[in-house]
């Protein structure tokens, strides 16, 4: 099989590129014919050449949220303006700078023209669109209203991805003070401590406890640098790995739910994405039972998805879905419940999840900006615990040392 790329011309003018992956050039004229087309140029594409860098590009480069907000909100405006879906694809495919992105369009186009629907070919690439966009895409093509649908898509992605942009944003900070503390700690502990600890050897000091564990630590680290680090890696790689188990991210879930502060904004994060997403597939005609289930892949803590899973058998017995957000108060906030149950009662449960959904975002908003000052206190008692364990090792037997001079 090879792929090439071509320019066809269909019957009312309308002149259009793709890429076709065919046995030869034979196959591929026959396969545009049967598309009502005929082919006006056509070249290999190098691009799937396993030596051309193009192609390790287009197989490897990731796709940023953003790209995909972008594409979904161009399509809908082309759409809205009058252009085909095809030709939409097409203009797209060629304006995008991400490699591998350009190449998921080509082959989507390629597949729209051979008459399969916006949703199924979408279908094809699930590690690069989510069951959320792909079932709102559906939703759209089934009502009639695509463009309409691709606009609401792209606004509830990019509210998601500007909350958690935030929220990685109030979390740098911290981060970056933590990072700075330990690698200063590990200079210390390599170039400052061995000097001090030679001078007490030299006078035959008595060393406090606090101080012989730091002048372990210190010998340790000087004498076995590369096992030190190797160390700190494998902890680092084992801790990731962990947490990808279901019992390591069950924990995790759980230690970030019980966290001061932090585990109120979780809950809070979590009300908004699963209000946001319910919104925009009711809106979108998308059936609740299905709503549920691709909000619980939008929803990535445990705790949250099990709600979401007895919500989804809750509803499909018969109970409203408001009845499960009840009895989970301590995960979702009571707020939660009683505006799902003030929707269902005057049926207009969608408007109420909107709502929901501003609230939680907007308090999200503004605690993340508060973040660094909620933090701060907490950074300081562990700096201010961390400097005074060394500094009271380090000194005291200085101290002892000078009584006896």
């Amino acid at each position: 099989m090879a792929f090439f790329n071509y320019t066809a011309e269909k019957s009312d003018g309308e002149v259009y590129k793709g890429v076709a992956e065919v046995q030869d050039r034979f196959e591929l004229y026959s396969l545009v014919r049967r598309e009502g087309g005929k082919i006006i140029s056509v070249e290999e594409d190098a691009g799937h050449n396993y030596w051309s860098i193009h192609y390790w590009n287009a197989k490897f480069s990731s796709i940023k949220e953003y790209d995909k907000i972008l594409f979904c909100r161009n399509l809908g405006a082309m759409l809205s303006a009058g252009l085909s879906l095809a030709r939409a694809l097409s203009v797209l495919e060629r304006q995008t700078k991400n490699p591998r992105l350009s190449s998921t369009i080509s082959q989507i186009a390629s597949d729209v023209r051979r008459g399969d629907t916006l949703h199924v070919s979408l279908g094809k690439f699930p590690k690069v669109f989510s069951r959320l966009m792909i079932a709102m895409v559906r939703a759209g093509e089934e009502g009639g209203d695509l463009p309409a649908a691709l606009s609401v898509t792209s606004d509830q992605m990019e509210r998601m991805y500007e909350l958690k942009k935030k929220i990685r944003g109030a979390m740098l900070y911290p981060c970056i003070i933590l990072v700075a503390i330990f690698g200063i700690g590990v200079v210390m502990m390599i170039a400052v401590v061995p000097t001090l600890a030679n001078t007490f050897a030299e006078m035959n000091a008595t060393l406090p406890t606090s101080t012989r564990i730091v002048i372990g630590i210190s010998n340790f680290l000087v004498q076995y640098t590369v096992l030190a680090l190797v160390g700190i890696i494998g902890v680092v790689f084992a801790v990731i790995a962990m947490m990808k188990t279901k019992a390591g991210r069950r924990a995790g879930d759980w230690l970030f739910l019980h966290l001061p502060s932090i585990g109120e904004m979780v809950k809070e994060v979590n009300a908004a994405r699963t209000s946001r997403t319910l919104a925009s597939l009711s809106a979108s005609g998308v059936d609740i039972l299905t709503s549920l289930e691709i909000t619980r892949e939008v929803v990535q803590n445990s705790f949250f998805q099990a709600v979401l899973a007895e919500a989804q058998a809750d509803v499909s017995s018969g109970q409203p879905l408001s009845a499960t957000f009840t009895r989970h108060e301590k995960l979702y906030p009571p707020f939660v419940g009683e505006m799902m149950a003030v929707g269902e009662e005057t049926g207009s449960t969608a408007d109420m999840l909107k709502r929901l959904a501003s609230y939680y975002e907007e308090e999200v908003d503004r605690k993340t900006k508060d973040m660094s000052t909620i933090i701060e206190p907490f950074l300081m008692v562990f700096i201010g615990g961390a400097v005074g364990f060394f500094a009271v090792s380090m000194i005291t037997p200085i101290y002892q040392l000078s009584e006896h001079i």
